[in-house]
């Protein structure tokens, strides 16, 4: 058979229905994993679903316990053709966050896949089951197409627990590294840059939670008697906020601002569209740092974001000065920022101008990784995707939000490729979450094609290691 036939077949497994009879039934596992406990339904969704689908595909499929007490399991499968032969790492998650049934359209389930108006909605049809159904249903496709002999090893890494900050997903890809071992990443997750341009990211921004605290006193104490002659602590915590990050949204910490956005990083962003998208919000003209376009701004810089203030009773005010206020904030920053450095950067800002009272807390954190742009794999997936789908791809850097790829960049030491089958509007994290089927029949093909090409003589595999 030839590509031509792999593509066609791919064709075919969407639109005989076979594709959205699967995804239906994944959609249907309750599999949420932000709850605080690891649900029966993670583990379900690997032995049911998953262990059975990729068995008839040939791998040799084990799930294994969670490092961390209490988290989902984790299923491995590899599809050893040959010992020697280069091999590819692919991965996904199955769980979801919480379905939220209540704040869904009037007809629509997170638990049900419901195909309305042009889109199929339910919970995880976005992120991630139905991004990974699409990559393996490609690779099935190429399995078929190349007689059983795609002239490479393949291992599939299933998590549950991405939703809720891939626990134990670290310490199990050091523990399995042998078993992981493999020349090349591809995962599928995240957004397209929007719904009509097919896309590949190279890595990810970082993230760290942290939350700035100050406790004045003890109780409240009220604002007529005490005004003005103590301290309001929302008023300083106010304060302290706009000496981090100013009115435009420009961050004032100079030792978390990047230094990576590079020439060639700037030339991959400079046809990079954002926002104007179905469902996205509208710019804000002037917000963020000076001198970069939207693209930079959202790809290739740092931000820092306030997510939450409290202070008082905000559901019922009082004539009171709080005791004590809170902001959780989080920095997104790219490679080549001191973001370890992040408390001590922090406390050295705040004191300088005059906040030795407010308290630095650090929270959930992860690194920012980044594939060359200009490596030779990523050459290789355009051309791939080009073929596939008639048009040039997107490249991102990384992508604006955050994923765990710093265990395939990092840990097991991949060149890592990401090519997302979602857009940027389709409701991951809320209601009405959904898949637009046009994108995922065309990932499908996308997919197919890449799994396809890699079985080719120009695949830039590593050359073997000379016999010693």
């Amino acid at each position: 058979m030839t590509r031509t036939d792999c593509l066609a077949a791919a064709d075919g497994h969407f639109d005989d229905g076979s594709f959205l009879e699967a995804l239906c039934r994944r959609v249907a596992y309750r599999s949420e994993s932000d709850a605080g406990c690891a649900s029966p339904a993670l583990a379900q969704y690997l032995e049911q679903e998953m262990r059975p689908f990729l068995g008839a595909l040939d791998f040799d499929v084990q799930v294994l316990p969670n490092p961390v007490a209490g988290a989902g399991p984790l299923l491995v499968a590899r599809r050893i053709e040959a010992q020697g032969l280069p091999a590819v790492l692919t991965y996904g998650h199955g769980d979801v966050v919480g379905g939220q049934p209540d704040a869904w359209s009037p007809g629509l389930s997170p638990w049900q896949l419901t195909v309305r108006e042009g889109k199929w909605y339910g919970r995880g049809t976005a992120d991630n089951k139905g991004q990974h159904s699409v990559n393996l249903a490609g690779l099935a496709a190429a399995i078929e197409a190349r007689g059983g002999r795609l002239g490479y090893n393949v291992t599939v890494l299933l998590e549950t627990g991405e939703e809720a900050g891939s626990p134990g997903l670290q310490a199990f890809c050091h523990e399995q590294r042998e078993r992981l071992r493999a020349d090349l990443f591809i995962g599928c997750d995240g957004p397209r840059v929007c719904a009509g341009r097919p896309t590949v990211f190279l890595g990810s921004r970082g993230m760290v939670n942290f939350s700035l605290r100050l406790q004045a006193r003890q109780r409240g104490y009220h604002s007529g008697n005490w005004g003005g002659v103590i301290s309001n602590p929302a008023t300083r915590l106010a304060n302290a906020l706009a000496c981090l990050v100013d009115a435009r949204g420009v961050m004032r910490v100079d030792g978390l601002r990047p230094d990576s956005l590079t020439p060639a990083v700037r030339a991959a962003l400079r046809d990079i569209p954002v926002g104007a998208g179905d469902g996205d919000p509208p710019l804000t003209p002037g917000w963020g740092e000076p001198g970069l376009s939207a693209a930079e701004r959202l790809i290739g810089w740092n931000t820092l974001e306030v997510l939450a203030l409290e202070a008082g009773t905000p559901q019922r005010p009082v004539n009171a000065i709080p005791p004590a206020a809170v902001a959780h904030c989080q920095l997104r920053f790219v490679v080549g920022t001191r973001w370890r450095e992040l408390p001590e950067l922090l406390r050295r800002h705040l004191d300088a101008h005059g906040f030795e009272d407010v308290a630095v807390e650090l929270g959930m954190q992860g690194a920012a990784t980044r594939l060359d742009v200009e490596h030779p794999w990523v050459r290789w997936a355009c051309r791939s995707m080009a073929r596939s789908c008639g048009a040039e791809p997107a490249v991102l850097p990384n992508l604006a939000g955050s994923l765990p790829n710093e265990v395939f960049a990092e840990t097991l030491g991949l060149p890592t490729l990401w090519v997302p089958h979602s857009y940027p509007a389709c409701g991951q994290h809320g209601p009405d979450e959904h898949l637009l089927p046009g994108v995922a029949r065309e990932g499908l093909r996308i997919m197919a094609g890449l799994y396809w090409d890699l079985g080719e003589p120009d695949a830039p595999w590593p050359a073997p290691a000379a016999a010693g």
